[in-house]
Order: structure tokens, then C-alpha cells, then sequence
């Protein structure tokens, strides 16, 4: 109950990761980078999600850079967004 509330008070799961991808993107506010962090400390879905975004976007940037190979499970990454709009109930 305490998290749902604390979810609500400081930033919903769909913000959250609209919130990590412009940050991706381009810079985020000094309010909107504390909202995220505090919301990736109680969420364990968004933090897992924060954790695949920068691990694709470190793939990305070997592979547009051309530094080396990567090899890319294209199921695994497909079953955690599966998860995670599960939990989003999307």
C-alpha cells in the first residue's frame, strides 16, 4: 500500500520511463532527475527497465560507432518488455 502511494506521490511507472528514455535523448530537469531516482529506488520493475535501457544503449552506440561486434538475444529483450508492460498494465 505504502509503495502504490509513494508510486503516486513521486512519479508513475509510465512517466518514469518516459522519463529514462528522454534522458537518453537529451538532458532532464534537475526536478524530473530527482523524481526518476527516487522512483527507481522503490520500484524494482522501473529500476530492471533502467538497467535493459542502458545495457541497449550501450549496444547501440558500439554497434553505430562500429567499436566491435555485439551479439544481441532478441527473446530475451522481447520477454522483459513483455514483463514490463504487464506490470504497466498496457
Amino acid at each position: 500500500m505504502l509503495k502504490k502511494i509513494i508510486h503516486i506521490f513521486f512519479l508513475p511507472c509510465s512517466k518514469a520511463t518516459l522519463l529514462m528514455e528522454k534522458r537518453n535523448a537529451k538532458s532532464i530537469s534537475p526536478k524530473e532527475n530527482w523524481q526518476l531516482s527516487m522512483h527507481v529506488k522503490i520500484c524494482k520493475w522501473c529500476k530492471a527497465y533502467q538497467k535493459k535501457v542502458e545495457i541497449l544503449d550501450s549496444i547501440l552506440k558500439k554497434k553505430w560507432f562500429g567499436e566491435e561486434e555485439v551479439d544481441v538475444n532478441t527473446a530475451e529483450i522481447q520477454d522483459f518488455k513483455d514483463k514490463v508492460f504487464r506490470k504497466l498494465d498496457f
